[in-house]
This record gives C-alpha cells, structure tokens and sequence, in this order.
C-alpha cells in the first residue's frame, strides 16, 4: 500500500469545520478508514483584550485551509475534492503536493511510527486517557493511524473503543 502523507486542501473561507465533517462522514459511509486517516483544522490559542478584559480563545491557524493525512489516490482525490466547500488542493495545477516533515514539525503534527509488542487477540491495558486502567482484548489494531480497538464494558453493553497505541501495554 502507498504512503499516507499529509495534504493541505483549500476551502470557502468559515467553512473549515463544515468541510471536516463533511470529509469524516464520507470516510465512515464509503469505508476509506485506511486510506484517509485523519482530518484536522489546525488551532492556536489566543490572547483576546475585550473590554478591558483579557480572554483566551481558539482561532484557526489557518483560515480557509483544512490539512489531511492520506493515501493519495484516485477515489481519495475524488472524495476530498468533490466535498462540498472545497476548492482545491494546494499545488501547481491539480497535482497535490504533500507537506514536508519540516513544514509539519511547527504544526505539532508528529510522524513518529510506535513499534509495538501486541497483535489482535491480546489483552491490553490503558496506560493513559479516558480509559485508564481498563483492561480489554484487542479486537484489530491499526498501523496507520497507530490505534487498536478493543471492547470495554458501558453502560452494561460490549462498547468498541479506539485508543492510540502510546495509550496501552500489554498484560
């Protein structure tokens, strides 16, 4: 399989978040999980002085621009591109250009690969999170976006949950 790579999309300016979940409820209805890994608006915290007082928010990094990690093919081109409120990837023409590790460093996007001692089968335990200290049996694992999944009890029902493989150690 090729390489997921990080592209930089170009959307109507305000619509970020609106393309975002527009993008992720078409990876969930066409099954494009391991191609398309994950979808982000890049934020930063602010300083705001409004009325003489000082208030700390959240604003866009980059407006109008929404960055995503993934396989670069033709049904994954024609999913992003054809989202309503984009307009583009951004590259000469209509060729996307991956961002480079050094253009990703200041984004605190790490690219760091977790070699891990577990397959499928396994019993783990949540080291971090939400989850912490529960105990479960991985039910498949995902390299790519680094995840496995395992089933936890809630609510008195088997309840898949997805945690990141720097989250668990085996048992």
């Amino acid at each position: 399989m090729a390489e997921a790579n990080w592209y930089v999309v170009h959307t109507y300016s305000g619509y970020e978040n609106k393309v975002k979940a527009n993008i992720e409820k078409t990876i969930e209805n066409r099954h494009l999980e391991e191609e398309i890994l994950e979808v982000r608006v890049p934020m930063q915290d602010v300083v705001e002085l409004k009325n003489g007082a000082k208030k700390q928010v959240q604003k866009k990094m980059f407006p109008g621009y929404v960055l995503i990690h993934m396989v670069m093919n033709d049904d994954t081109w024609y999913v992003v591109r054809n989202t309503r409120g984009v307009t583009g990837f951004v590259g000469p023409g209509s060729k996307p250009v991956p961002l480079t590790e050094a253009e990703m460093k200041p984004l605190g996007i790490k690219v760091e690969n977790i070699v891990v001692d577990f397959v499928e089968g396994d019993t783990i335990q949540v080291i971090g999170g939400v989850w912490k200290d529960t105990v479960g049996v991985i039910q498949s694992m995902n390299s790519n976006k680094q995840t496995v999944m395992i089933n936890v009890e809630l609510f008195g029902r088997e309840t898949p949950v997805e945690i990141s493989f720097a989250e668990v150690k085996k048992i």
